[in-house]
């Protein structure tokens, strides 16, 4: 490949599903280190690319659990950096949560810190750094989570597909390492030239028509949104951010992947002996395989149909005639128009919040994790709060230790999510039970954006 050929795979990058290595199955199962490694993450060739990665793989190794399984990891940190593990969208002892600054202090280098929490819901979710995640998860340190329905659902096969896009310079194969851009942090974040699943680009997998998959889709990306499509398949989805849906939804339409969020898709292969089925990206105007499924024979005479909903987890339902109102209002950014906002409690104009590394607001104030928080519960009391994004950019929030419903546009419960898109111009309101004690923190998942003031917390006592 010449560089050309590279720029060219970097937007049409078609990524495998191999399987995920299985900490299970390392020589200490307990362990989980973070420490630098060079992959193969350009294609052949080129040089090796240094990352960060959990036991030096990109992604981590696979945790498989049981539902209602305990989880024990010991993180070692070996990176050169201050670093801790959140158990992103697990339901989890606020101290198991892993954000630094909030519930536990960072593991400096050389340290280790033990995670140990019990899994109470089934579902794919994913673990990831939660010290300056802006640069440690685009180095590498993020893995899957997965942990299984207590029932056996009638697939063939699956599949756990990390997708996620990296900055690479073209010449050298390394991570571009202005991880502090301020274009980033003011604008949509930071977007990567090079998508991959699996750390994998150009790996084709095998199928059989007719066969019915699970595929386990998790986007780990810094922030980029991922428009996917079905080709060659009838799908359906199952479960977002881990939670059941109630009825299988049927893929007619492009899925909007957010950062963060994750997807389980049943699918049924349709596409013919000798030809693909694929996932595929819209990539600006045009279409990418963004993983490739070669169909080598027939499995069966005729597809199955919709399938079953996969049993729901027990979350506790909102109340909406008793939740308590709040109001999160986003503001700042490139073109946003933001004007002045607080600054540690004191009136400061926009430059001088850029000066200060801040670019974003929420209800007027750009301390990000330090400042007021957004809500203060007790235990079991219901709330709701109406996001108005006021800024030209899309941003997927994130709450810690709780999922949430989505409201319905006539104001009703929709979809349970712990990751929701809001997109520019758009107002979105969620609820949820405050039934997990401790500091959550509730932040956009544009990594770049939460580093530089779109991070607040829910307290729940």
């Amino acid at each position: 490949m010449n560089r050309r050929e590279f720029l060219g795979c970097v937007s049409a990058a078609s990524i495998s599903g191999m399987p995920v290595g299985k900490v299970l199955a390392a020589s200490d199962p307990h362990g989980l280190t973070a420490k630098r490694a060079n992959i193969q993450l350009a294609p052949a060739g080129y040089p090796k690319t240094e990352i960060w990665g959990y036991n030096g793989m990109v992604p981590g190794p696979e945790i498989r659990v049981a539902k209602g399984a305990r989880v024990q990891r010991m993180l070692l940190n070996e990176v050169p950096d201050p670093t801790s593990v959140h158990w992103h969208g697990i339901r989890i002892d606020n101290a198991m949560d892993g954000v630094s600054g909030l519930t536990q202090d960072a593991v400096k280098t050389g340290d280790t810190f033990e995670y140990d929490f019990v899994a109470p819901d089934a579902g794919t979710f994913w673990y990831h750094a939660h010290n300056r995640s802006y640069e440690q998860i685009a180095r590498g340190l993020s893995g899957p989570l997965i942990v299984e329905e207590p029932d056996t659902i009638d697939i063939d096969r699956e599949e756990v597909l990390v997708l996620d896009d990296w900055l690479v310079d073209p010449e050298t194969s390394q991570l571009d390492n202005d991880f502090e851009a301020g274009g980033d942090k003011s604008h949509g974040g930071r977007i990567g030239n090079y998508i991959t699943t699996n750390g994998k680009y150009n790996l084709t997998l095998s199928a059989r028509k007719n066969e019915r998959y699970r595929l386990r889709l998790i986007n780990a990306s810094n922030a980029r949104i991922l428009p996917l499509q079905l080709e060659g398949f009838d799908g359906w989805i199952v479960a977002l951010d881990g939670m059941p849906l109630a009825a299988p939804q049927p893929v007619t339409e492009t899925i909007v992947f957010a950062p963060a969020q994750r997807i389980d898709l049943i699918v049924d292969v349709t596409a013919d002996v000798g030809e693909s089925a694929h996932i595929q990206r819209l990539d600006r105007n045009e279409v990418a395989s963004q993983v490739a499924f070669e169909v080598k024979s027939i499995a069966a005479t005729r597809t199955r149909g919709t399938p079953q909903p996969l049993a729901p987890n027990e979350i506790p339902t909102v109340d909406l005639n008793s939740a308590k109102p709040f109001v999160l209002k986003m503001e700042g950014g490139a073109m946003g128009g933001l004007r002045f906002a607080t600054l540690g409690g004191v009136k400061k104009s926009m430059g001088e919040i850029v000066e200060a590394g801040q670019f974003w607001a929420f209800n007027g104030a750009a301390d990000g994790m330090g400042g007021p928080p957004l809500a203060e519960l007790s235990q079991g009391e219901h709330a709701r709060i109406m996001i108005k994004n006021e800024t030209s950019f899309a941003h997927a929030m994130h709450l810690h230790g709780m999922h949430f419903n989505e409201l319905n546009p006539d104001g009703s419960l929709g979809l349970l999510r712990d990751t929701t898109l809001v997109e520019r111009g758009e107002e979105r309101e969620i609820a949820f039970v405050a039934d997990n004690l401790g500091k959550w923190l509730f932040h956009c998942h544009m990594l770049a954006h939460a580093a530089s003031g779109m991070t607040t917390r829910i307290i729940v006592s």
